[in-house]
C-alpha cells in the first residue's frame, strides 16, 4: 500500500513538472509582429524599450509587405502586421486578417530618388530617370512597398513605360535598393527618404527629392492580425508605437508623423 501510495505521488509530482513547464514555455511565447523591411531601424529600437518597460518579448519578422502579407494568409498567425503602405491593410482588411478596430497610423513613408554619392549620371529629377544607358534598380511591386510605389509614381508622371527599360534588377526589399545604390551597383532608384539616415547611406549615397505633386506619400499603419491569440498585447505594442517614446525613434530614422503637403 505503501509502494502504491509514493509511486501515486510521484506521478502527480510528474505531471506537475511537465505542466508548469508547458505554461511556463506559453507564457514565454513571444508577441510575433510582421513588419515591412524598410522600418528595420525604428522598430528594433522600438522593440527593446517596449521588451524592457512591459516584460513581454517581442519577435519582429521583417520583409517585402507583399511577401509578409502571403505569410500571415498562409500560416494564419502573428499579432500585428506593420506593412510599409495602407494598401496591404486594405487588402487584409478585404481577406479579414486583421481586426478592422485596431487600425492605427503610426507615421510616413515619402519616396525619393536616391543616387550614388557624387550622382555619377548627374539624376536630378524623375524625366532624367528614362535618359537611355543608365543603369537603375526598382523594388519588385509584387514583394514591396517600395516597388508598387515607385511603379505608380512613374505611371502617375508618364516615364514607367521608358524607365523601365533602364531596370537592370528589382529586388524584394527597399532595404537591397540601398545596397545597391550604396555600393554604385546602379545609377539610381525610387527608395524611402528614411534610408537615407541609415548608416549603410552615410556618405554614400545623396537624395534627389521628388516634387509632392509627382509624388505618393505612402501611410504606415499598423494592425491587429485577426488569427492573434494575443489581442490585449498586441494592443498594447501598437499604442506603444505612437507613444511618447515611439515617435521619438521614428524621428531619429527620418519618418514623418505629420503628412507631408505641398
Amino acid at each position: 500500500m505503501t509502494f502504491i501510495r509514493r509511486f501515486c505521488f510521484l506521478v502527480i509530482i510528474s505531471i506537475g513538472v511537465v505542466l508548469s513547464c508547458s505554461f511556463r514555455g506559453a507564457a514565454e511565447e513571444p508577441l510575433l509582429v510582421f513588419c515591412g523591411a524598410g522600418l528595420m531601424k525604428p522598430m528594433d529600437e522600438i522593440k527593446v524599450s517596449f521588451e524592457e518597460e512591459t516584460g513581454l518579448t517581442v519577435r519582429i519578422v521583417y520583409g517585402g509587405s507583399g511577401e509578409l502579407f502571403g505569410m500571415i494568409s498562409t500560416r494564419k498567425e502573428g499579432d500585428v502586421y506593420i506593412p510599409g503602405a495602407e494598401k496591404y491593410i486594405e487588402d487584409a482588411l478585404r481577406e479579414k486578417m486583421i481586426v478592422e478596430d485596431e487600425i492605427t497610423v503610426i507615421c510616413y513613408h515619402v519616396p525619393v530618388i536616391l543616387v550614388p554619392k557624387g550622382n555619377p549620371a548627374q539624376i536630378h529629377s524623375l524625366a532624367d530617370l528614362a535618359k537611355p544607358g543608365l543603369r537603375l534598380a526598382l523594388a519588385d511591386e509584387k514583394a514591396a512597398a517600395i516597388g508598387k510605389t515607385g511603379k505608380a509614381i512613374l505611371e502617375k508622371n508618364a516615364l514607367y513605360e521608358d524607365v523601365k527599360k533602364n531596370v537592370v534588377v528589382k529586388p524584394g526589399t527597399t532595404n537591397q535598393l540601398l545596397m545597391y545604390v550604396a555600393t554604385s551597383q546602379v545609377d539610381g532608384t525610387i527608395a524611402w527618404h528614411d534610408q537615407s539616415t541609415w548608416a549603410q547611406a552615410d556618405q554614400k549615397v545623396e537624395i534627389v527629392s521628388i516634387p509632392i505633386t509627382q509624388n505618393s506619400v505612402k501611410t504606415i499603419p499598423a494592425a491587429i492580425i485577426s488569427y492573434s491569440k494575443r489581442t490585449d498585447d498586441a494592443l498594447a505594442f501598437i499604442k506603444y508605437l505612437v507613444a511618447d517614446s515611439g515617435k521619438v525613434a521614428w524621428k531619429r530614422w527620418g519618418f514623418p508623423l505629420e503628412k507631408p503637403v505641398e
